[in-house]
Protein backbone atom coordinates (compact mmCIF):
# COMPACT_ATOMS: atom_id res chain seq x y z
CA UNK A 1 0.00 0.00 0.00
CA UNK A 2 2.27 2.89 -0.98
CA UNK A 3 5.90 3.73 0.33
CA UNK A 4 7.01 6.15 1.92
CA UNK A 5 10.20 8.13 -0.03
CA UNK A 6 13.05 10.23 2.11
CA UNK A 7 15.60 12.42 0.23
CA UNK A 8 18.59 12.68 2.74
CA UNK A 9 20.55 15.65 2.07
CA UNK A 10 21.06 14.83 -1.80
CA UNK A 11 24.51 16.67 -3.93
CA UNK A 12 25.05 15.59 -6.98
CA UNK A 13 28.07 16.57 -9.48
CA UNK A 14 28.31 14.45 -12.74
CA UNK A 15 32.36 14.64 -12.49
CA UNK A 16 34.73 15.39 -9.87
CA UNK A 17 35.51 19.27 -9.34
CA UNK A 18 32.19 19.96 -11.14
CA UNK A 19 29.59 22.63 -9.76
CA UNK A 20 26.51 20.89 -8.21
CA UNK A 21 23.32 19.82 -10.59
CA UNK A 22 21.68 19.17 -7.51
CA UNK A 23 22.16 20.54 -3.84
CA UNK A 24 21.11 19.89 -0.58
CA UNK A 25 17.76 18.49 -1.29
CA UNK A 26 15.95 17.34 1.11
CA UNK A 27 12.03 16.00 1.80
CA UNK A 28 10.06 13.52 2.21
CA UNK A 29 6.86 11.82 0.16
CA UNK A 30 4.22 9.93 2.57
CA UNK A 31 2.86 6.90 1.41
CA UNK A 32 -0.06 6.75 -1.42
CA UNK A 33 0.96 10.17 -1.38
CA UNK A 34 0.99 11.91 -5.24
CA UNK A 35 3.22 14.46 -5.96
CA UNK A 36 4.83 16.59 -8.87
CA UNK A 37 7.38 18.27 -9.85
CA UNK A 38 8.00 21.22 -11.37
CA UNK A 39 10.96 23.70 -13.02
CA UNK A 40 12.51 24.55 -15.92
CA UNK A 41 14.57 22.65 -18.39
CA UNK A 42 18.26 21.83 -16.53
CA UNK A 43 17.45 22.04 -13.16
CA UNK A 44 18.00 18.59 -12.44
CA UNK A 45 13.97 17.00 -12.10
CA UNK A 46 15.15 14.00 -14.28
CA UNK A 47 18.61 13.43 -12.74
CA UNK A 48 16.45 13.67 -8.96
CA UNK A 49 13.79 10.98 -10.80
CA UNK A 50 16.43 8.70 -11.53
CA UNK A 51 17.99 8.36 -8.02
CA UNK A 52 14.69 7.45 -6.79
CA UNK A 53 14.43 4.68 -9.30
CA UNK A 54 17.58 3.47 -8.69
CA UNK A 55 19.38 4.41 -12.03
CA UNK A 56 21.59 7.12 -10.60
CA UNK A 57 23.51 7.34 -7.20
CA UNK A 58 23.92 10.60 -5.95
CA UNK A 59 27.24 11.88 -4.85
CA UNK A 60 26.29 12.91 -1.51
CA UNK A 61 23.18 12.12 0.69
CA UNK A 62 20.97 9.18 -0.44
CA UNK A 63 17.71 8.41 -0.86
CA UNK A 64 15.09 5.90 0.95
CA UNK A 65 12.36 4.41 0.21
CA UNK A 66 10.26 2.43 3.40
CA UNK A 67 13.13 3.23 4.88
CA UNK A 68 15.55 1.29 2.95
CA UNK A 69 18.48 3.38 1.15
CA UNK A 70 17.93 2.82 -2.82
CA UNK A 71 21.07 1.63 -4.98
CA UNK A 72 19.48 -0.25 -7.58
CA UNK A 73 16.30 -0.55 -9.39
CA UNK A 74 13.63 -2.78 -7.90
CA UNK A 75 10.16 -4.05 -9.00
CA UNK A 76 8.77 -2.51 -6.37
CA UNK A 77 9.76 1.35 -8.04
CA UNK A 78 8.62 1.82 -11.23
CA UNK A 79 9.52 4.48 -13.68
CA UNK A 80 7.41 5.60 -16.99
CA UNK A 81 9.21 7.44 -19.66
CA UNK A 82 8.08 9.96 -22.28
CA UNK A 83 8.41 6.87 -24.83
CA UNK A 84 6.71 3.86 -24.00
CA UNK A 85 10.08 1.39 -24.97
CA UNK A 86 8.13 -1.54 -25.86
CA UNK A 87 9.57 -4.33 -27.72
CA UNK A 88 7.50 -4.29 -31.20
CA UNK A 89 7.79 -7.60 -32.09
CA UNK A 90 5.57 -8.24 -28.93
CA UNK A 91 1.82 -8.38 -28.34
CA UNK A 92 0.26 -6.19 -25.91
CA UNK A 93 -0.07 -9.06 -23.67
CA UNK A 94 3.52 -10.22 -23.82
CA UNK A 95 5.29 -6.16 -22.93
CA UNK A 96 2.66 -6.45 -20.43
CA UNK A 97 3.35 -9.39 -18.77
CA UNK A 98 7.33 -9.01 -19.28
CA UNK A 99 8.37 -7.88 -15.83
CA UNK A 100 6.63 -10.94 -14.24
CA UNK A 101 8.43 -13.08 -16.35
CA UNK A 102 11.16 -11.85 -15.78
CA UNK A 103 10.45 -12.07 -12.14
CA UNK A 104 9.76 -15.73 -12.43
CA UNK A 105 6.30 -15.92 -12.55
CA UNK A 106 4.71 -18.66 -14.78
CA UNK A 107 3.12 -17.88 -17.94
CA UNK A 108 -0.25 -19.01 -17.05
CA UNK A 109 -0.36 -16.30 -13.98
CA UNK A 110 1.19 -13.38 -15.58
CA UNK A 111 -1.88 -13.69 -18.27
CA UNK A 112 -4.05 -13.77 -15.34
CA UNK A 113 -2.94 -10.66 -13.53
CA UNK A 114 -1.72 -8.71 -17.16
CA UNK A 115 -6.02 -9.49 -17.83
CA UNK A 116 -6.95 -7.51 -15.01
CA UNK A 117 -4.42 -4.55 -16.03
CA UNK A 118 -5.28 -4.52 -19.53
CA UNK A 119 -8.83 -4.17 -18.52
CA UNK A 120 -7.85 -1.25 -16.30
CA UNK A 121 -6.11 0.95 -18.92
CA UNK A 122 -8.64 -0.28 -21.83
CA UNK A 123 -6.99 -2.08 -23.52
CA UNK A 124 -8.30 -5.27 -23.42
CA UNK A 125 -9.57 -6.00 -26.60
CA UNK A 126 -6.33 -5.70 -27.77
CA UNK A 127 -4.40 -8.55 -25.79
CA UNK A 128 -3.38 -10.18 -28.94
CA UNK A 129 -2.61 -7.29 -31.53
CA UNK A 130 1.10 -6.44 -32.00
CA UNK A 131 2.32 -3.40 -30.20
CA UNK A 132 3.02 -1.46 -33.49
CA UNK A 133 -0.41 -1.07 -34.61
CA UNK A 134 -1.35 0.89 -31.51
CA UNK A 135 -1.42 4.47 -31.22
CA UNK A 136 1.26 6.34 -29.49
CA UNK A 137 -1.26 7.07 -26.16
CA UNK A 138 -2.54 3.30 -26.11
CA UNK A 139 1.35 2.51 -26.33
CA UNK A 140 1.77 4.81 -23.57
CA UNK A 141 -1.53 2.69 -21.91
CA UNK A 142 0.68 -0.38 -22.53
CA UNK A 143 3.59 0.78 -20.55
CA UNK A 144 1.09 1.70 -17.45
CA UNK A 145 -0.08 -1.95 -17.33
CA UNK A 146 3.64 -3.27 -17.28
CA UNK A 147 4.42 -0.35 -14.77
CA UNK A 148 1.85 -1.97 -12.58
CA UNK A 149 2.05 -5.73 -13.30
CA UNK A 150 4.58 -6.09 -10.06
CA UNK A 151 2.28 -4.38 -8.01
CA UNK A 152 4.62 -1.71 -7.40
CA UNK A 153 4.62 -0.01 -3.66
CA UNK A 154 5.87 3.52 -6.27
CA UNK A 155 5.76 4.80 -9.50
CA UNK A 156 7.93 7.11 -11.11
CA UNK A 157 6.38 9.37 -14.27
CA UNK A 158 8.71 11.29 -16.67
CA UNK A 159 6.96 13.58 -18.29
CA UNK A 160 5.19 10.38 -20.31
CA UNK A 161 2.40 12.40 -21.46
CA UNK A 162 3.98 14.84 -23.36
CA UNK A 163 4.20 13.26 -26.96
CA UNK A 164 0.39 12.97 -26.74
CA UNK A 165 -2.11 14.65 -28.25
CA UNK A 166 -4.26 16.78 -26.07
CA UNK A 167 -7.32 14.21 -25.78
CA UNK A 168 -5.22 11.31 -25.28
CA UNK A 169 -3.21 13.05 -22.95
CA UNK A 170 -5.79 14.67 -20.68
CA UNK A 171 -7.54 11.05 -20.31
CA UNK A 172 -4.16 9.77 -18.73
CA UNK A 173 -4.07 12.27 -16.22
CA UNK A 174 -7.20 11.58 -15.21
CA UNK A 175 -6.71 7.63 -15.09
CA UNK A 176 -2.67 7.21 -13.89
CA UNK A 177 -3.97 9.04 -10.68
CA UNK A 178 -6.93 7.38 -10.24
CA UNK A 179 -5.39 4.27 -10.54
CA UNK A 180 -2.72 5.11 -7.61
CA UNK A 181 -4.96 6.47 -5.44
CA UNK A 182 -7.31 2.98 -5.77
CA UNK A 183 -4.50 0.93 -5.22
CA UNK A 184 -2.47 3.27 -2.40
CA UNK A 185 0.43 3.53 -4.56
CA UNK A 186 3.08 6.59 -4.24
CA UNK A 187 3.58 8.27 -7.38
CA UNK A 188 6.25 10.97 -8.15
CA UNK A 189 5.66 12.73 -12.04
CA UNK A 190 7.98 15.35 -13.73
CA UNK A 191 6.41 17.46 -15.39
CA UNK A 192 6.88 20.98 -17.41
CA UNK A 193 2.70 21.92 -17.51
CA UNK A 194 1.94 23.63 -14.64
CA UNK A 195 -1.97 22.17 -15.46
CA UNK A 196 -0.79 18.71 -15.59
CA UNK A 197 0.44 19.24 -11.94
CA UNK A 198 -2.30 20.69 -10.54
CA UNK A 199 -4.39 17.89 -12.49
CA UNK A 200 -2.57 15.27 -11.13
CA UNK A 201 -0.98 15.84 -7.70
CA UNK A 202 -1.82 16.53 -3.97
CA UNK A 203 1.30 18.53 -3.43
CA UNK A 204 3.50 20.27 -5.96
CA UNK A 205 7.40 21.04 -5.68
CA UNK A 206 9.14 23.87 -7.54
CA UNK A 207 12.36 23.83 -8.61
CA UNK A 208 15.76 26.24 -9.26
CA UNK A 209 18.23 25.50 -10.81
CA UNK A 210 22.19 26.02 -10.55
CA UNK A 211 22.23 24.16 -8.56
CA UNK A 212 19.11 22.49 -8.63
CA UNK A 213 16.87 23.25 -5.20
CA UNK A 214 13.53 22.38 -4.38
CA UNK A 215 12.37 25.77 -3.01
CA UNK A 216 8.35 26.04 -3.34
CA UNK A 217 5.67 23.64 -2.69
CA UNK A 218 2.12 24.51 -2.72
CA UNK A 219 -0.70 21.71 -1.44
CA UNK A 220 -3.54 20.90 -4.12
CA UNK A 221 -6.64 20.62 -2.11
CA UNK A 222 -9.07 20.10 -4.85
CA UNK A 223 -11.34 17.31 -5.10
CA UNK A 224 -11.18 14.30 -7.67
CA UNK A 225 -11.03 14.52 -10.87
CA UNK A 226 -9.85 18.16 -11.54
CA UNK A 227 -11.88 19.93 -13.73
CA UNK A 228 -9.43 23.16 -15.70
CA UNK A 229 -12.44 25.18 -15.74
CA UNK A 230 -13.22 25.07 -12.40
CA UNK A 231 -12.60 28.35 -10.38
CA UNK A 232 -10.29 26.79 -7.60
CA UNK A 233 -8.33 24.60 -10.43
CA UNK A 234 -7.95 27.92 -11.95
CA UNK A 235 -7.28 29.98 -8.45
CA UNK A 236 -4.54 27.44 -7.77
CA UNK A 237 -3.31 27.84 -11.14
CA UNK A 238 -2.54 31.11 -10.93
CA UNK A 239 -0.71 31.08 -7.28
CA UNK A 240 1.10 27.85 -8.26
CA UNK A 241 2.17 29.83 -11.47
CA UNK A 242 3.69 33.44 -9.39
CA UNK A 243 5.23 31.21 -6.99
CA UNK A 244 7.42 29.16 -10.21
CA UNK A 245 7.75 33.20 -11.66
CA UNK A 246 9.23 34.01 -8.37
CA UNK A 247 11.92 31.23 -8.10
CA UNK A 248 12.82 32.96 -11.61
CA UNK A 249 13.83 36.74 -9.55
CA UNK A 250 15.63 34.80 -7.01
CA UNK A 251 19.50 34.99 -7.42
CA UNK A 252 21.53 31.75 -8.21
CA UNK A 253 22.67 29.84 -4.74
CA UNK A 254 19.43 31.00 -2.95
CA UNK A 255 19.05 28.81 0.24
CA UNK A 256 15.97 26.43 -0.70
CA UNK A 257 13.43 26.02 1.66
CA UNK A 258 12.59 23.08 3.54
CA UNK A 259 10.79 21.12 1.16
CA UNK A 260 8.30 19.69 3.81
CA UNK A 261 6.34 16.21 3.18
CA UNK A 262 8.87 15.79 0.31
CA UNK A 263 11.50 17.28 -1.79
CA UNK A 264 12.51 15.48 -5.09
CA UNK A 265 14.41 16.99 -8.06
CA UNK A 266 15.79 15.92 -10.75
CA UNK A 267 17.69 17.27 -14.04
CA UNK A 268 15.45 17.05 -16.92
Amino acid sequence: MGASISLDYITHRFSSGAAPTLQQIEGRVEPGELVALIGRSGCGKSTLLHMLAGLLIPSEGCVRINGHQVARPSAKWNMMFQKASLYPWMSVEENAALGLLFAGMSKRAAAERVDTLLEMVGLDDKRGVNVQSLSGGQQQRVALARSLATDPDVLLLDEPFSALDAFTRAALQEEVPAICRERGITMVIVTHDIDEAVTMADRVLIMSQNPGRVVEELDVDLPWPRRHMDNGFQSLRERLMQRFKTTDDRPTGHSAKPAGKDGSEHAA
